[in-house]
């Protein structure tokens, strides 16, 4: 899970609606399905996440689904929060592919996943908009996602609670994050056998390009270590 710096405001409407927030579940849920300005507010939300999803940093629109706007805190636990954008990510998928995945057998994760629509424990869930959540997480090349190491007990639990929420483990996502993964290593293997430069593949996906990234952004800088954090350093330092 890559960290959100939240930037802007997502828009006069939005704060204009935040000015006044909603106080019950029923009212979030009412003002929110006749909000006007939720394409704006997505735009500069995809424009802060580099085009990828929140929770699972998979690239929605290279796999020919959408996105949605995201409560992190969800609007029947903190109505307050229905228009802060503070509270705002984009994540896949959208609505009207939920439909697809399940005629496919997959099942959902993000924010649609079934628990992440229930009741959230705010406590022990790892939030994209925490600057330490990557810490939280690693991969493995089978395509899973995992507590990290070093984690203490607490730490761990709340690592996998989150997974566990966000269903990020899916039958949808694990073949992607293999597939990334198993390209990555073999590209680095290629740079490495012909002493090429590994500096500059490791750009390719860690550095924005017309405002996006590559999907699975973790993957890539846990694979390349050192040399990724040397590249965030020096050519994207508000990574």
């Amino acid at each position: 899970m890559r960290s959100i710096q939240k930037r802007g405001g997502g828009g006069y409407s939005l704060r204009k609606s935040h000015d006044d927030p909603p106080q019950t579940p029923d009212e979030a849920t009412s003002r929110w399905k006749s909000f006007s300005g939720k394409a704006q507010v997505l735009q500069s939300l995809l424009e802060e996440q580099y085009a990828l999803c929140c929770y699972s940093e998979l690239r929605p629109d290279r796999e020919g689904l959408g996105y949605h706007i995201e409560h992190v805190e969800n609007k029947s636990q903190n109505p307050s929060r229905t228009f802060d954008y503070g509270n705002l990510a984009a994540s896949a998928p959208h609505s009207d592919d939920l439909a697809t995945l399940a005629a496919e057998g997959r099942d959902v994760f993000g924010g649609h996943a079934p628990g992440k629509q229930k009741a959230v424990d705010l406590h022990q869930f790892v939030s994209c908009h925490q600057p330490d959540c990557a810490r939280f997480f690693a991969y493995d090349s089978y395509g899973r996602v995992t507590p990290a190491i070093g984690l203490d007990p607490a730490e761990k639990a709340r690592a996998e609670y989150t997974i566990g929420l966000l269903n990020l483990n899916s039958s949808y996502l694990v073949p992607l994050r293999k597939r990334w993964w198993d390209e990555l290593e073999r590209l680095v293997d290629q740079h490495l056998h012909d002493d090429w430069d590994l500096e500059e593949l490791a750009a390719v996906d860690l550095v924005p390009s017309h405002q996006k990234l590559s999907p699975f952004f973790s993957i890539t800088r846990q694979i390349f270590g050192p040399v990724a954090e040397k590249v965030l350093r020096e050519r994207a330092p508000e990574r």
